[in-house]
């Protein structure tokens, strides 16, 4: 594996912070593009993947759109319209909640079950083939200076 300096042929930073940054940005880029070259024989993008892990997470419990919003990695994402993407896919309903009809509550369908749980398979088995140079030490030792860099 190259270094970042390879990597985008940049030979010096200005400092280690910098690169850090560069290093964080750059990495999870290709992560996402892994990810998503193994979501794409499932026609599900990277945004749509995480609100059905969301979803199947809740154990058959019903989510809004707010709840969804909160727990997404990526915040800038829309999850009415992810959620409107993944109703025509047929992989989750909008159900109209019983005690408050504002609300509107998302189910996973059997089928969105089905699906999230073969994607995740095929990303599972290419990411451990990314994180294959890592030992499970440097996993964790990685995890907690992840979790530190973000307070």
């Amino acid at each position: 594996m190259p270094s970042i300096e390879q990597a985008i042929q940049q030979p010096v930073f200005s400092s280690s912070f910098l690169k850090v940054q560069v290093n964080v940005l750059y990495t999870s880029a290709v992560i996402n593009q892994t990810a998503s070259k193994e979501l794409k024989p499932f026609g599900l993008s990277l945004q749509q993947f995480n609100v059905l892990r969301i979803l199947r997470g809740q154990g058959g419990k019903p989510a809004t759109i707010k709840l969804l919003t909160e727990r997404m990695i990526d915040k800038m994402s829309n999850a009415s319209r992810l959620v409107d993407k993944l109703k025509e896919k047929g992989l989750v309903e909008r159900q109209e909640c019983s005690t408050d009809r504002r609300r509107v509550d998302i189910v996973i369908t059997p089928a969105g079950i089905d699906i999230v749980q073969r994607a995740r398979e095929a990303v599972d088995l290419k990411l451990q083939e990314t994180f294959a140079s890592l030992t499970e030490e440097e996993a964790t030792q990685l995890n907690l200076l992840l979790d530190k860099l973000r307070g």
